[in-house]
């Protein structure tokens, strides 16, 4: 199955809209990027591995930073998607990148 940004924004703010606090969310995204580092280290062999399967537990992590990032974008009235978009176009200025997101997104629709 595949989702939009817009449709996960969208039931996280259903989801935390009556108990979402930012401060407790924040604290969790804290948290589960330092899992994600975690794994990391396993695969790289800085550290004993914990888990047989580390390429799933990465995208188990990865899934939990996006979830209480969105999260926090969704309680705050914060259209995660333009947010990225905007954010791109002045990053790939300053790193002189061949296209931004938007071009990007556009190619790939003009090619289907």
């Amino acid at each position: 199955m595949e989702i939009t940004i817009k449709q996960l924004q969208d039931y996280l703010l259903e989801h935390y809209k009556e108990r979402g606090i930012d401060q407790s969310l924040f604290m969790k995204l804290v948290e589960e990027i330092g899992e994600v580092a975690d794994v990391l280290n396993q695969k790289a062999g800085r550290k004993a591995a914990q888990s047989t399967d580390l390429h799933q537990k990465l995208g188990e992590e990865l899934a939990d930073v996006i979830h209480y990032a969105i999260a926090i974008a969704a309680l705050n009235d914060i259209d995660i998607s333009q947010a990225i978009v905007n954010k791109d176009k002045l990053a790939s200025l300053k790193y002189k990148h061949k296209f931004n997101l938007e071009e990007f997104v556009n190619l790939l629709n003009e090619n289907k």
